[in-house]
């Protein structure tokens, strides 16, 4: 058991975008010695002043995972120095769900406690890191910070001033150990600049890279910058303030030479801008990239443009992997059901061994979600209340393809109750047979991107009602395969009958979008050939329509329910089909070297479309299903 004989610490009081250091020495002989650790919200910890780790594995209070981390190579014989600094958000966003600020930790030699968090802790507010900073960089990352590199002290080798004994904090945390690898730490990636004058800097780092910002610059007095980032250039400019975003960070330089990591908050970018009042000396600039220790499975099946997709599919995923899977690194970093849902579908067949340890801690931590109408929030965790309904029915289907590919029944078994919870809440929804459109300021009902399936109509969804029914015989084959009782026969058949008397289109033997709006819906024709619902005749007749010329155009992560749907008619009339429009779609954005949210890149979304997002990475799942010789991936 971790933490038998520590306490949660923190100062006398807490506040929002905060930062505490907590010092205190210790003695060392001989043997190895570990650290546990586990914080709200985020860690760095320095050991004789050096750094060691960083990077609190998101969670909840009930669900409260630690880290546990070798230092023995930075002790020396006698007198050692532990230094932590934590970042407490305090505020909920899409990405953190708010709990009481605490840092917890032991350092044990073998199963001797050296150190362990209490009231004889060193604490203080950070003086470098100004704590209550008000800036987001958007609603779902949260907060952005300012540093005063002219109130630096040596504090982590214990010569700082202002620090007072901790105070306790009673929380009830349930501790977990983190359920998959750290992140690791690359090397630093110098940017080229490629623009200066007295008060700018434009540096290029060559491609989109994940990690730390870290640079050395000299100044000659102090001098205010802010340092900002992104994925494009707009007229020679990163694009730093989008809507309400603010993708920046300010710094405030002492005189003489400047070094500076930071080691929480990581950025997704090619470029980097500093902007000052005066003249800085920039020595370098650029990141340090972190990234999660998945290693790519090797291919030998393809070249020229299939091979430029895919490796500019597989980056991307492996750019979207934090401590969980992330839909987009530069404006959100969020776990969402279906998001990830694509990316463990791809990561099965892009890395060794299926990558399944990571696969499991992204549904397992999903799991652990809880809201009062049982669906799960619209991210993991979260302190919005806010959900998308069918991403739900994302989960269940996610949850049957990791069965299906990893055969890990234990953690169907952990997750039962969950998956049980998810269907009763839609069949809770249910009247006259159809499952309604969630009502309410707090559901979103998205479907896609593209017109009509935004979350606008709030009659019943066809394809709201075709997810549920394709989700709930999913459930049915994960019971059947692990000897669970299967309880929604009775509910599907009735599902069954009322998706097609509600949703087929007499005149063309087409699936409309929903009850009140009749016109042919691409995704829920896509859906439909998935299901057992419609006969041999009309499944061809949609197939048709699907790869006709007429159809309204849906956005890339959902283009995979069209494939599957064709596919699952026959592979060899539609593998072409499936191949072409891939190429099609996905050679316009390659030179990035990243996959992107929607085809039309960086100008969706008000100018707010990602360059590099993970949903977008079917291609992969593709490549092996198609084009792999058989028995590759046995």
């Amino acid at each position: 058991m971790a933490f038998e004989n520590s306490k949660y610490i923190w100062l006398e009081s807490e506040s929002e975008n905060s930062f505490l250091e907590a010092y205190s020495s210790f003695n060392y002989d001989l043997g190895n010695v570990k650290i546990n650790l586990s914080c709200d919200s985020d860690y760095t910890l320095f050991i004789n002043g050096k750094y060691v780790s960083s990077n609190q594995y998101g969670d909840f209070e009930g669900f409260k995972c630690y880290d546990t981390i070798d230092i023995t190579d930075f002790l020396v014989k006698g007198k050692n120095h532990f230094a932590c600094l934590v970042w407490h958000f305090g505020k909920d966003t899409q990405r953190y769900k708010k709990f009481k600020a605490g840092l917890i930790f032991e350092i044990l030699n073998e199963e001797n406690e050296l150190l362990v968090s209490c009231e004889d802790i060193l604490v203080r507010e950070s003086k470098a890191y100004t704590s209550g900073f008000e800036r987001k960089i958007s609603s779902q990352l949260g907060f952005s910070y300012r540093y005063d590199a002219g109130k630096e002290d040596n504090w982590t080798i214990g010569e700082g001033d202002g620090f007072k004994k901790a105070h306790p904090v009673s929380k009830k945390s349930v501790f977990y150990p983190r359920p998959i690898k750290g992140l690791r730490l690359g090397d630093f990636v110098s940017g080229k600049v490629i623009y200066e004058s007295k008060n700018r800097i434009l540096v290029d780092l060559g491609k989109e890279y994940v990690g730390l910002l870290s640079f050395v610059l000299i100044s000659n007095g102090k001098e205010e910058i802010n340092i900002s980032y992104g994925e494009h250039l707009v007229n020679g400019f990163v694009p730093r303030k989008i809507g309400d975003r603010d993708f920046s960070i300010d710094y405030i330089a002492k005189e003489g030479k400047n070094e500076f990591t930071h080691y929480m908050l990581r950025l997704a970018c090619r470029y980097l801008e500093i902007n000052t009042q005066g003249k800085v000396f920039l020595e370098k600039i650029g990141l340090i990239p972190q990234y999660y220790p998945a290693n790519e499975r090797k291919i030998d099946f393809l070249s020229g443009d299939e091979k430029r997709i895919y490796d500019a599919c597989v980056n991307t995923l492996k750019l979207c992997m934090m401590e969980h899977y992330v839909d987009c690194p530069w404006r959100e970093q969020c776990l969402y059901a279906f998001d990830s849902r694509n990316q463990m579908l791809c990561g099965y067949f892009a890395f060794e061994n299926g990558n399944f340890e990571y696969a499991r801690a992204n549904l397992l931590l999903a799991s652990k979600d809880e809201r009062s109408d049982n669906l799960l929030s619209i991210c993991f965790p979260c302190g919005i209340d806010l959900t998308i309904p069918s991403f739900s029915l994302h989960y269940i289907t996610a949850l049957y393809e990791y069965l299906i590919y990893s055969k890990d029944k234990a953690l169907i078994y952990e997750v039962e109750n969950k998956a049980k919870s998810l269907i009763n809440a839609f069949l809770n929804n249910m009247e006259n047979g159809l499952i309604n459109s969630f009502l309410g300021d707090c559901y979103w009902n998205f479907y896609d991107w593209s017109r009509g399936h935004d979350g606008g109509d709030k009659s019943p969804s066809a394809i709201l009602n075709l997810l549920a029914y394709r989700a709930i015989n999913h459930y049915k084959e994960i019971c059947d395969t692990c000897s669970l009782i299967f309880d929604f026969s009775e509910a599907l058949a009735i599902l069954k009958e009322s998706i097609r008397s509600s949703f087929l289109i007499k005149e063309n033997g087409l699936i409309t979008y929903s009850l009140e709006n009749r016109e042919v819906s691409t995704l829920a024709c896509s859906l439909a050939l998935l299901t057992d619902i419609f006969t041999k005749e009309e499944n061809e007749k949609i197939a048709s329509y699907l790869t006709g010329d007429d159809i309204t155009e849906i956005s890339l992560s959902v283009k995979c329910f069209t494939y599957d749907g064709l596919l699952n008619q026959d592979v060899e009339k539609y593998k072409s089909f499936v191949l072409s429009s891939i190429k099609s779609d996905y050679l316009k954005m390659v030179e990035t070297g990243t996959v992107w949210e929607t085809i039309e890149g960086a100008s969706a979304f008000d100018n707010a479309g990602s360059l590099c997002h993970g949903w977008s990475s079917i291609p992969i799942y593709y490549y092996h299903k198609l084009l792999i010789e058989k028995g590759m991936l046995q």
